[in-house]
Formats: structure tokens, sequence, C-alpha cells
């Protein structure tokens, strides 16, 4: 990259930092490690946080290995995804950070490609999509359901502030280490820790864009080939939104808003229930469908009497 931002040394390619937050998935992390030292734009250094109180990363972290980048490995022991990402950050010494899940795999130019599309469409901030691997036992209706799609945009659209995630991002180092602490806590056993920090972002005017080329792919786990984990899922989604449109992340967060969210999630919960119960005799992968949308709005109703799913206790 040759357009400078803050920290940046005039007439250097800027220095990447990946920042990685893991808990308990050594082999998964391990390939991913793999990943980024095939890069064809490897990064300066690749930073390792791992948030499992009995380390289980940090052997694999201290094995001896040529790569082409310098690995930074710490323990952060209490359980939190917004202090282990933090850490990740205050460990960086890059110009830019990228974010990566330890459960996803980078094909060989995924930095190059984040990095190219920072500078084309002159931005702060690049995002790219995770496209699911589904195993070869995944359930019929899972598959024709396509649950796990993300959904994705023209390179170079500003991604709207209710998509911004982590997952696939690359961001100017210096917005973050603005920010005391970047990622909040209190989004730490919950998630929604990602969007929250984007969308404050995004308010004082960073520029956040899509790059539809930047693929990384995640592999879906067993344990995620339910329902119920689908509904966890949706319910969560639902909370992190309207915990996000009540502190303003989406506009004003006022009281008209909070009147609007309450009576549009009451609409569409009964709506999306109804829808369930009629498109069942046309297939599980239907109804599954509206069920998720109707966890998802209870999700947004149950926020208003306090309740949080916490997914990451």
């Amino acid at each position: 990259m040759t357009a400078q931002g803050a920290g940046e040394t005039p007439g250097e390619p800027a220095r990447i930092s990946v920042c990685i937050a893991t808990h308990k998935r050594v082999a998964r992390l391990s390939a991913l490690l793999d990943d980024l030292a095939s890069q064809t734009l490897p990064p300066h250094e690749v930073v390792v946080v791992d948030n499992d109180a009995d380390g289980s990363a940090l052997a694999l972290l201290a094995q001896p290995c040529e790569r082409p980048f310098e690995l930074r490995s710490e323990l952060q022991p209490v359980k939190n995804i917004s202090i282990t990402r933090n850490r990740s950050v205050a460990l960086a010494s890059g110009d830019w950070l990228a974010f990566v899940d330890d459960d996803e795999r980078a094909p060989a130019q995924w930095i190059e490609q984040l990095v190219d599309a920072a500078q084309r469409y002159e931005a702060d901030a690049v995002l790219g999509p995770v496209v699911p691997e589904l195993p070869d036992n995944a359930p019929a209706w899972i598959r024709r359901g396509r649950f796990y799609d993300w959904a994705r945009m023209r390179s170079g659209t500003p991604v709207p502030p209710n998509r911004l995630r982590l997952g696939n991002l690359l961001i100017r180092a210096s917005l973050l280490r603005a920010l005391d602490p970047p990622f909040d806590p209190a989004y730490g056993l919950t998630g929604g820790e990602d969007g929250d920090l984007l969308a404050r972002l995004s308010q004082q005017g960073a520029r956040m864009v899509w790059c539809d080329e930047a693929v990384v792919r995640e592999p879906i786990e067993a344990s995620r080939l339910s329902l119920r984990w689908l509904l966890r899922r949706a319910l969560r989604g639902g909370q992190d939104f309207a915990r996000h449109t009540i502190a303003g992340r989406y506009g004003s967060g006022g009281v008209g808003q909070r009147s609007t969210l309450l009576l549009r999630a009451a609409t569409q919960a009964f709506a999306a229930g109804a829808l369930a119960l009629l498109s069942w005799p046309l297939g599980r992968h239907h109804a599954a469908f509206w069920l998720t949308r109707l966890s998802a709005n209870l999700g947004k109703l149950s926020v208003f009497w306090g309740a949080h799913y916490r997914e990451y206790a």
C-alpha cells in the first residue's frame, strides 16, 4: 500500500498486524497460521491472544517454526471477548490491523486484496465476505436454507452500520488506538462488541467499504448444525441490533426510535411465528427460516426487560 495513514512512514509500505483472539481451537488456529504464512502479501506480524485460562494454544504458539512474520502471543485468562480483542490491539505494532477469527481459513491473496481495496477506495476500513463451508454430513434442510451465508455487496460499497462486524476486516490502527478501550467490555460475554465499535467509528466519519474479492472461509462445526444453535444465534443477533439501536449506534437512539423498534419487533415476531407454521408443510428449511426471524425479533424485545444471551459465558 502506498497511501499513507497515521503512524506510517512516508515512502515505505504500511505494516500489517493480523489480530486473532482464540479459545480452545488449537487445530484450527494452526491451519490459519499456515494460511497466513502463505500470503502473497505477508503480514508484518501476527498477534494471538489466548482466552482459554488453561492456555491451550500456548504450546502451539511456542513451537519453533519459520514464518515470514513475527508471532506475538499472550494469555488473557478472564473470559471476555472484548478484553481479549483489546489485548491484541495493544500488542500490535502495525499501521493497519487485520482481524480474522480463529476458525476461519484465509486464501493466499486475502491480505493483498484487502490492502488493495483500502488504497483503491481510500478507505479507513475494509470488510470482506466470510463464506461458510458445510461438512459433507450436513442435513439437507440446512443446505437448502443457506443459514450461514453472509450478505454480500459490490466492492467499494460503503458498509451500512448494521452490517459492520469482525471476522474479515482491515482497519487503520490509529482509529482503535485513539479509543480507551476500543472494544466495550460490557459486550464481553454476549458478543456484539465488534458492531458496537465499528458503528461508533462510522459515526465519527470513518470510511468503511466492502471488498467482495477478499474472501475468508469458515468451516462450519458439527455442533452448529442444529435448529437450536440457529435460534440462539438469531436471538443474540436480535439483541445486538436492539442494544446498538438503543445506544444510538444507528441514529439518535431517542424515545421515538425505541418506540419504533419495540412496535416493529413485536409486529415482525407475530408475523414470523405465523409464517413458520404456515410454511412447515413446504419444507423444514422454510419453517426454520421464519423461526430464526421469530427468535431474532424476540431477542430485540427481550432487551427492553434487560435480558442478554451470554454466548461466550
